[in-house]
């Protein structure tokens, strides 16, 4: 019996393939929206997944303005953040960090998913969101797909 059939195969840097993906946030719930792009930048959905290797794919998030948050988190969800002083702790809410930059919201949910270590921070430079419906990325010619097929 040939037992080289059963050796488990790791994907490293040179042979993994990456890709450019374009997601809608159009009426998605932050959540649900930003953890199957963390799955989706980490490689999760791919065959060849492989821990402690950047093998997922770019993600460009478009129409960031128009996500959703459900219940009263529009108001009662807050950022807190530090200064480094005393008494600095500053918090706002979702409300206020929406009208300052909508795209922060998707990026601290989606960094929030992801590994905190050096390859959590490789990993997310991997994401492009965007406000409006136009992006930078149009020469990578990201392909379109619908987060709701995904599991």
């Amino acid at each position: 019996m040939n037992t080289l059939s059963y050796k488990t195969v790791s994907a490293n840097k040179a042979t993994v393939n990456k890709e450019w993906v374009l997601v809608d946030a159009d009426g998605q719930t932050l959540g649900r929206l930003a953890s199957k792009v963390a799955k989706l930048i980490r490689g999760k959905y791919k065959p060849n997944f492989t821990p402690h290797v950047d093998c997922g794919d770019n993600v460009v998030i478009i129409n960031a303005e128009k996500i959703n948050l459900t219940g009263k988190k529009w108001t009662d969800k807050s950022y807190i953040r530090h200064t480094g002083y005393p008494g600095g702790q500053r918090s706002l809410t979702a409300t206020e960090m929406f009208e300052k930059d909508p795209t922060r919201l998707i990026e601290k949910a989606v960094k929030g998913m992801l590994p905190k270590n050096k390859l959590g921070s490789a990993l997310f430079r991997n994401l492009y969101v965007y406000a409006g419906t136009e992006h930078n990325q149009s020469a990578q010619n990201p392909k379109a797909i619908n987060l709701n097929d995904l599991k």
